[in-house]
């Protein structure tokens, strides 16, 4: 039971994707074009483990719905700032690295909807 509770650890799978992507920004390189994306990217994906960690120590089950719902919201949101990275850098390596981050956005937008959606009323 352990291993599976490890395996499924959400703090923990949020926080290693925010340091990813805080080491995918620091590669970058810096221009007119790529550091607002950056801002973006560090400042909507960083947030998600920040709610979800708000969420669990959460006051109340509202409470808890609503920073599930931000959590969401927050990984959607760094998809569409990934997606615009994609576009603004001509690396392959980062592309590379960049599709890796989108694929754990996408799949964190999806437990985060199935979690509010199975905590609705």
């Amino acid at each position: 039971m352990n291993q599976l509770k490890k395996g499924y650890d959400l703090e923990a799978r949020t926080l290693k994707f925010s340091s990813e992507l805080i080491d995918y920004c620091k590669k970058c390189t810096k221009d007119t074009i790529t550091i607002p994306l950056i801002n973006q990217l560090i400042r909507y994906g960083t947030s998600i483990g920040a709610n979800y960690r708000e969420a669990n120590g959460a006051s109340s089950k509202k409470d808890f719905q609503n920073k599930i719902f931000i959590c969401k919201k927050e990984a959607k949101e760094t998809l569409y700032w990934i997606e615009l990275m994609g576009k603004a850098i001509n690396n392959e390596k980062l592309i590379k690295e960049l599709r890796k981050l989108w694929q754990e956005s996408k799949e964190l937008t999806l437990i985060f909807s199935k979690i509010a959606h199975s905590t609705k009323n």
